[in-house]
């Protein structure tokens, strides 16, 4: 051990890192007249398997941080566990494929959630996922590095925070020969293997993590695959001025904290808590940190983005939004968009992931000129494993249509219209704070206290719409403050994806299959897959949320005049949904949503002036494509 502050984590053996996301660089160490795995395999179209799993070395180290997150005095080391092959003891130099994550003690990473010491020994035997099994052979590194502040790193998570992306910065900076590491032992260790060109990778706070140390614009990441990754923390745990749920920033350090610090971590968690300001749900500087999309000009790696259009733990917004700021930048893309939730793709689209990821790296860290930046820009899924291309999103073709709202009866519900809506008309329904999703949409003839529901006629072709669609209502409220929820439902009896199931889309089998090869400790083989799926007579397409205390700006609450109208404008999630001949379009209004939000505890009546409110449609081919 070489310091006293972590004597008693570095005493234990450390296992390896599999990184969400994979970062590229510069080549700081290797030389023209030394090897590399891009001259061995420069006759191949794709990095070929030659190189020994079970001979790989492992090792792990501590890179050198100017942290202090914890606030003990001390700096910050991050635990960073790598597997190489056993020619880069010798001349052989290799990009590295990182995957950061705070999960690699408990909870674990992938569909089987594994860990780095699954048998609880202190030693960090296995890397969890495939990419070891699989990229080791074909010339790569793979480095798993411990977040600040979980397992063996240093420190105090900071939900989001700036100590999190600074802490993956700096392996990146050491693999590039601009820090310095030591092994367990205290010894200095440098990166002589490794070429500077790193590719991250991960799932959710992974990605996560990718998405903030790409907005840094570190030199060396060259690339990154964010899979469903927030690109902002406000809106994974807000939406419109709404809290989801209160607590979150805290309570996830809480979860995440290595077993030692728990305590030490108290009170960062209780700075955590105060900045958040779950009282008033407002944007401001402690959101502004965790905020990713604004730095979108700082990106130098490409990325490639995948994403359940009906996750609902990190929502589509996410990518929509992080996708729109890095098209501003000209930023090198790729995007996946998945019918399931919150699922891996190489648990919902293996082979073709493993190949298409494969490639991916091979171009982006290897130089491997193989076309995959000439091939469609867009992978959509329309039903279960029924994927289509497009070369952009939104579609090119997408245009904003308003739907307007035409008043219903005692008997029927209102009515959806691309045309005007003729005399002063207006609607009221009240909030139940108890309402959820299915109570909103369910009984679509039916009128309700708690709602108002407008219908289109049956459709005679598809609509597509591609893009996000926006609501925007004229109101009085007799309240100061009350929650607006939008939903858009396709009705009609269809086989769909079960994204609402335990598995969000997918169930676990007894079989597997193997990708890469596989050692005593670390086998290469995954219990396979496959879509779940379920006959409906509705979907929700998409849906969103204000706080209508919010109705100027998210970093403020102005409270309502009760009686006073007032326009309300916010987004729902961004879509790309073909509604098929014979469905009808819904979109209904509601109050607060008992599934996602936290009600708003006042019973308020909502009354809709129709003529001055409608949804804007992203619909691809524009108002010619409507019939209605």
């Amino acid at each position: 051990m070489f310091r006293g502050k972590s004597s008693s984590k570095i005493a234990l053996a450390l296992s390896f890192v599999l990184a969400s996301s994979f970062a590229l660089g510069t080549a700081t160490y290797a030389t023209t007249t030394e090897k590399s795995v891009n001259q061995q395999l420069f006759s191949e179209e794709s990095s070929q398997p030659i190189y020994n799993y079970e001979d790989s070395i492992k090792e792990t180290v501590y890179v050198e941080t100017a942290l202090d997150s914890d606030r003990d005095g001390e700096t910050d080391l991050i635990a960073a566990d790598i597997i190489r092959p056993k020619e880069t003891q010798e001349s052989l130099r290799v990009p590295v494929i990182m995957d950061a994550s705070p999960y690699y003690e408990r909870l674990g990473r992938g569909n089987e959630s594994e860990i780095k010491d699954p048998d609880g020994d202190g030693t960090n035997e296995k890397f969890p996922l495939f990419y070891d099994n699989y990229f080791i052979p074909r010339g790569y590194a793979i480095v798993q590095v411990d977040m600040v502040g979980t397992n063996h790193s240093e420190g105090c998570p900071t939900t989001g925070g700036y100590e999190e992306t600074e802490g993956i910065k700096a392996v990146i900076d050491w693999l590039n020969g601009r820090t310095s590491a030591r092994n367990n032992d205290g010894q200095e260790v440098v990166a002589d293997w490794s070429t500077g060109k790193v590719g991250m990778i991960g799932k959710s706070y992974d990605g996560t993590l990718a998405n903030g140390v790409a907005a840094t614009g570190v030199e060396g990441l060259e690339t990154i695959v964010p899979i469903a990754a927030i690109s902002s923390w406000y809106d994974y745990y807000r939406y419109g001025g709404i809290t989801f749920y209160n607590g979150g920033p805290s309570y996830l350090s809480r979860v995440v904290t290595a077993r030692g610090s728990v305590e030490k971590c108290a009170p960062i968690r209780e700075e955590l808590a105060e900045g958040a300001d779950d009282e008033s749900g407002d944007y401001n500087s402690f959101w502004n940190e965790r905020n990713f999309v604004k730095d979108a000009k700082n990106v130098k790696a490409s990325v490639f983005v995948v994403h359940g259009l009906n996750d609902y733990n990190v929502k589509a917004n996410h990518f929509s939004n992080w996708w729109e700021e890095l098209s501003r930048y000209n930023v090198p893309r790729k995007l996946w968009l998945t019918q399931t939730g919150h699922v891996d793709p190489f648990d919902f689209r293996r082979k073709e992931w493993v190949n298409t990821l494969h490639r991916w790296f091979d171009y982006w860290l290897l130089d491997i000129n193989n076309g995959i930046m000439d091939e469609p820009l867009v992978d959509i899924e329309r039903a279960a494993d029924a994927w289509e291309t497009y070369s952009s999103w939104p579609d090119a073709d997408s245009e904003p249509v308003k739907i307007r709202f035409r008043p219903g009866n005692e008997e029927l519900p209102g009515a959806l219209t691309t045309g005007p809506v003729q005399g002063n008309y207006s609607q009221s329904f009240t909030d139940d704070l108890d309402q959820g999703n299915d109570e909103m949409v369910e009984d679509e003839f039916t009128n309700k206290e708690n709602r108002l529901i407008f219908l289109s006629p049956e459709l005679t072709n598809n609509i597509r719409i591609s893009g996000v669609p926006q609501m925007d209502i004229s109101a009085k409220i007799d309240k100061e403050n009350t929650n607006l929820t939008a939903l858009i439902v396709d009705y009609g009896t269809d086989t769909r994806v079960d994204h609402r199931s335990r598995g969000e889309g997918i169930r676990t089998l007894d079989q597997e299959n193997c990708w890469g090869q596989s050692s005593d400790v670390d086998d290469a083989c995954y219990k396979i897959t496959e879509k779940t799926t379920h006959e409906a007579s509705y979907e929700i397409v998409t849906q969103g949320w204000l706080d209508a205390q919010n109705w100027k700006s998210l970093d403020s609450t102005d409270l309502l005049k009760p009686g006073k109208s007032y326009r309300f404008k916010w987004d729902a999630l961004p879509e790309d949904y073909v509604f098929k001949p014979g469905h009808r379009i819904g979109i209904i209004i509601a109050g607060s949503d008992d599934r996602w939000t936290i009600p708003e505890e006042n019973n308020a009546e909502i009354e809709i002036s129709l003529g001055q409110s409608h949804m804007v449609l992203p619909v691809v081919g524009g108002k010619k494509s409507i019939e209605f």
